[in-house]
């Protein structure tokens, strides 16, 4: 058994843990956040279709609403590759942690890797100052 290289990137937000699930788990406000999903998203069934740019459109699908904070999703890529995203939001004093595991797929090269967290990073440091700002209405 094989296990891919991980690197967890995280952020402490000062909000309810339960106001940022709320927000961050829409599709439909991701957009605001995520920055690979800048175009939006649009419902099409079970998942959520969206613009890839220069890969073409992906299908997201989201674990369904829960109690604990997870918004793992998978993201089946044109050519019908599924990467699964584990994200999470969970208590952390009277805030949240959020935290997206990244994993390096096969083929990524060390650039790759580095160029996707530093992505993840800014997208949750968005997420942040949305939430901390009660920019998020």
């Amino acid at each position: 058994m094989t296990t891919l290289p991980a690197r967890i990137i995280h952020r402490s937000i000062a909000r309810d843990w339960r106001e940022v699930y709320a927000f961050a788990s829409r599709p439909e406000k991701m957009s605001r956040w995520a920055a690979g999903l800048a175009s939006g998203l649009a419902p099409d069934g079970a998942d959520w279709v969206a613009d890839g740019g220069p890969i073409g459109q992906v299908r997201v699908r989201f674990a369904p609403d829960n109690d604990f904070g997870v918004i793992d999703h998978t993201v089946t890529m044109p050519n019908g590759r599924v990467v699964y995203n584990a994200l999470r939001v969970v208590p952390n004093g009277d805030g949240a942690e959020v935290m997206f595991t990244l994993l390096r797929l096969p083929g990524m090269d060390d650039a790759a890797f580095e160029t996707d967290a530093a992505q993840v990073a800014r997208d949750l440091e968005t997420l942040k100052e949305l939430m901390e700002t009660r920019g998020d209405r």
